[in-house]
Parts: C-alpha cells; sequence; structure tokens
C-alpha cells in the first residue's frame, strides 16, 4: 500500500509547485515498487571490533526512544529473535492517551504479504497446489477483460510479476469475492511473467485462491495453520479497514513533526495487507522464520526448502521474491524483509540471513514522505551489529514546516492582494472582458486544485475514499492545497467585483 499512497503524494506535489507559482504574486500586475523521498544515510560508529554475542537491549531502547522524540513519533513497538530465540520485545510511547505495550494491537499493512505467501506455500507444502499452476486452475472465478490471464501462475502472483495493474483508484470491496470480482472488468499491465509491478490486488487474489483450495475463509485458515500453532492469540487476519479493531481504528498521520489521530482510510486488505498484531506474537513469527519454519514444539510449519524459495529472487522480480524483499546494492548487512502501511500505521519486518537476527517494528503512525519504519528496522539491525545508530535529521517534519511556511507565505500575500484589488481592477478597466478572463486564470490553478484534490476525487465513481481522507494522506500538503484554493478564488472575486463596480466608483479608489 506504501507504494499507492507515495506514487499518488509524488502526483500531489507536483501539482502544489504549479500552483506556488501563480500564488507568489496574488497582487502583480504582470516534479519501488515504492516512490519516496530518500532518507539520509545513518551515521554510524563502531562500539567494538568484534560483534558481541549478547545483545544491547538498552542500547535498543536508547535508540528507539529518541528516535521517536526526534521525529515526534507517537508509539512503537519492536520485537528481535536470533536463530529462533526470542531476544528483545519493547514498547515505547503512548496512543490515545495510554501507554503502548507489548501487546496493543497495530496494524501492519504490507507486511502482511509474507503471511499470504507463507500460508500459500504450505499448500505447496502439502501437496494441493504447485507455484507454477495456472491460478484458474484452482480459481476459476479469476477473469479479467484480457485473454492473456490465463495464463498468469501462482508464482508470479507471489511475484508481482502477473502483469495486474496497481490503479490509484479501486472501487470497495467487503471481502475477496468482491475483490476478485472486480477484476472482471481489468486489463492487463504487460504480459505475465514479463515485468515486476507491485500490485494489492496479486494479494488478494493469492487469499482468495487459499479460501479456495483450503475450503475455509482465509483468516479462518491463518488462525489454525499458523497463528494459534505459533500462540500468537492477539494476531488476526481483517477483511477491511472499516473493521472496528482498535489495532486499525487508534492509528495516525504526522503532521508539522506531530502525530493525529485519524480513522483508516476505506480499502480492502485481506492478503494484502490486513494483518493485525503485536509486538509478543510478531517475536513468535519471526523465532519460526529464523528457525527454519519450526515452531516452539517441533512442528514444521513450512519445510526449508520453500522458505529458501519464498527468500530467493524469483525471475523477472526485480529483487523480490514470494512476498519479500531482498535488500540490493550497499545494504549492509545484507537483509530480507518487507515494509508496510496502512494509511495511519507502519511496520517493517526483515531477517538478517548473515548474523541470524530477525527485527519487527510497528508505529502507530503513517508518514507521506518518510518510511520512518524501514529507518528504524536499520538502526536495530545497526545495533544488532554492535553498531551506535543516529536518529538522524527530522526529514519530514522539517519538509511539513516548509510545507507550513509556504501555506503562511500564500496566505499574507492573498491579503496583500485583496487589498490592491481594486487598484489591480482599475488599471485594467479598459481591457476586454475576455483578455481580464485569461489575466485571471493563474489564480484559478489554486482552486482547481483544491476542488479536484479535495472533492472531485473522492466522488469519483468506485472511489471509497472521502474528503477526510483525502486530507489524511499528507495534511501539511493538504492544508496548503486548501489554502491556495480559498487564495485563488478569493482574488478572482474580488477583482471580478472590482472590474464590475461603476467607473466613477473605481475612479474614487472604493474597495
Amino acid at each position: 500500500m506504501t507504494a499507492i499512497i507515495r506514487s499518488a503524494l509524488t502526483g500531489l506535489a507536483a501539482a502544489i509547485v504549479l500552483s506556488l507559482g501563480s500564488a507568489a504574486s496574488p497582487g502583480s500586475g504582470s516534479s519501488t515498487p515504492r516512490e519516496q523521498l530518500e532518507l539520509p544515510d545513518q551515521a554510524v560508529e563502531f562500539v567494538d571490533s568484534g560483534q558481541s554475542d549478547r545483545l544491547d537491549t538498552d542500547a535498543v531502547d536508547t535508540y528507539v526512544d529518541s528516535y521517536l522524540d526526534r521525529h515526534g513519533l507517537s508509539s512503537a513497538e519492536v520485537a528481535i529473535v536470533k536463530d529462533g530465540e526470542i531476544v528483545h520485545t519493547g514498547a515505547y510511547g503512548e496512543s490515545h492517551g495510554e501507554q503502548t505495550t507489548t501487546q496493543t494491537p497495530m496494524a501492519t499493512g504490507s507486511v502482511g504479504k509474507h503471511v499470504t505467501s507463507f500460508a500459500l506455500l504450505q499448500l505447496v507444502d502439502a501437496g494441493k497446489v504447485s507455484l507454477d499452476d495456472p491460478v484458474v486452475e484452482h480459481l476459476p472465478e479469476f477473469e479479467l477483460a484480457d485473454d492473456r490471464y490465463t495464463d498468469i501462475t501462482i508464482r508470479q502472483l507471489l511475484s508481482h510479476t502477473s502483469g495486474l495493474p496497481s490503479p490509484l483508484i479501486v472501487e470497495p470491496a467487503s471481502d475477496l469475492r468482491e475483490g476478485v470480482e472486480r477484476l472482471k472488468g481489468w486489463e492487463l499491465q504487460t504480459k505475465p511473467g514479463e515485468q515486476y509491478s507491485y500490485s494489492n490486488m496479486n494479494y488478494h487474489v493469492v487469499a482468495r485462491l487459499i479460501e479456495t483450495v483450503a475450503e475455509v475463509p482465509f483468516a479462518t485458515y491463518l488462525d489454525d495453520h499458523l497463528f494459534e500453532p505459533l500462540g500468537m492469540d492477539d494476531t488476526r487476519s481483517v477483511d477491511t479497514s472499516r473493521d472496528d479493531d482498535p489495532g486499525l481504528q487508534h492509528g495516525h498521520v504526522t503532521a508539522y513533526g506531530t502525530t493525529w489521530p485519524l480513522r483508516e482510510t476505506d480499502q480492502l486488505l485481506a492478503g494484502a495487507g490486513g494483518i493485525v498484531t503485536t509486538a509478543e506474537d510478531q517475536a513468535h513469527w519471526l523465532a519460526m522464520l529464523t528457525n527454519d519454519g519450526a515452531a516452539p514444539d517441533g512442528q514444521q510449519l513450512l519445510s526449508p526448502e520453500l522458505l529458501d524459495e519464498a527468500q530467493s529472487p524469483q525471475a523477472g522480480a526485480d529483487g523480490e521474491g514470494l512476498g519479500w524483499h531482498l535488500s540490493g546494492e550497499g545494504v549492509d548487512p545484507p537483509r530480507v524483509g518487507h515494509s508496510g502501511s496502512t494509511s495511519r500505521y507502519s511496520a517493517q519486518v526483515d531477517t538478517v540471513p548473515g548474523s541470524g537476527y530477525g527485527v519487527a517494528v510497528m508505529l502507530d503512525s503513517f508518514t507521506p514522505t518518510v518510511e520512518h519504519n524501514y529507518a528504524l528496522a536499520s538502526g536495530i539491525i545497526n545495533v544488532t551489529e554492535g553498531k551506535t545508530p543516529d536518529p538522524g535529521v527530522p526529514v519530514a517534519a522539517l519538509i511539513d514546516i516548509g510545507l507550513a511556511l509556504a501555506t503562511l507565505v500564500v496566505a499574507t500575500l492573498t491579503v496583500f492582494g485583496l487589498r490592491r484589488a481594486g487598484r489591480w481592477s482599475t488599471r485594467r478597466a479598459a481591457w476586454p472582458g475576455w483578455r481580464f478572463g485569461l489575466r485571471l486564470l493563474p489564480q484559478a490553478i489554486g482552486p482547481a486544485l483544491a476542488v479536484g484534490v479535495l472533492f472531485v476525487v473522492p466522488s469519483l465513481e468506485g472511489n471509497a475514499t472521502t474528503p477526510v481522507d483525502m486530507f489524511g494522506f499528507w495534511p501539511a500538503a493538504m492544508v496548503l492545497v486548501g489554502v491556495l484554493g480559498v487564495s485563488g478564488a478569493s482574488l478572482i472575486l474580488s477583482r471580478a467585483v472590482h472590474r464590475a463596480r461603476p467607473p466613477e466608483r473605481r475612479a474614487a479608489g472604493i474597495r
């Protein structure tokens, strides 16, 4: 989900820049699956020349506390394991007036994709499906308005090489059946197996396939075959963000170096991002993953061979495994993981093959411009490597403060422009109406952007978002968009009113 939100925000940022150009002189007579602002490299220093066998948990706690404080985040949970053993769990900060604990439920967004992959691979382990089976062989209801859909395999869904698109506007669905049903009018973006293209729809389809093959609801399958065997009593899978779950509806969005509580945006989550969990449960999950797929009681939940396959690069998948992302060159130490976010939460899960460590981070907040979840997990991994990470510069807060300053400048220039509206119109009194109207067009950019983003987009057919949801995607930017809209509309109205006044009143300088 992170990629979809951030790609939309990239377009919004470009539109804001264009609008600022028209608002700069209101009284004048004459531009991975995730796109994001790049984080600065974390500065680290070695504590010693060799890695200690014992993790400095105090260093972990100090780092997380300082990171939250530096970046204005409300709360976080952390789980750390090594070679199948739980090393540390921690909770930091508070949410909605209550102290966050390691049993506070939080949504994890796309981190849940590797859970869906794990469940599917269990069916492979049981001989019920094969990774290279066509999807339609096990899910007859899967159908697109593109004849090539019959070539899509299960492996291609899991590795995001199916060719399924990732549209910004998707009609709502209340469950997986409806989610797959809406594909009947879609066409493929690329030929199956030809190119990597991240899409949540791949994992909605996988989850529905699991339901069909296992003959139980997706959430029930996860409970019976994953969560219960691992003692993950506080973990569940929800269908949509409408579920009244405290792990979904107690989240925040960051703005101006603080966090603001808001409800989730309406969307289908099951399979692609519906896991709600806690640090304690994530510790059990990671312990199993770093123990070759074996539960504490010795039960083998997934064969080591298939777990290794999931965490290995797939053909044409641009460094992706099956529900896992393999770190690229320059990332030290190399890791296998997945990031995730909903519109109000964010999370990261990483395993480090070279050291045996596994790290999970969960935040009860979403930041539009920076992946704090990834940065925090990277810092903790640095601690496991015997390094001292720095919390870094509060980039997101600085960006929002910059937007706040731009908002203030626009408001100030608007006041100045309104005060001069009479003189502005008088100097152009002899212009024909069409020329006068054309001169007002630059001021129309702001209102058009504000109306389009806050009202038109939510009203488009099949869109489940509301104006409040649009505001919540990036509050600092939306405040600026709103002020640009008011600025442009007020200037146009004021200048038009002055032009419509009798000539003698304009000459007298009456405003």
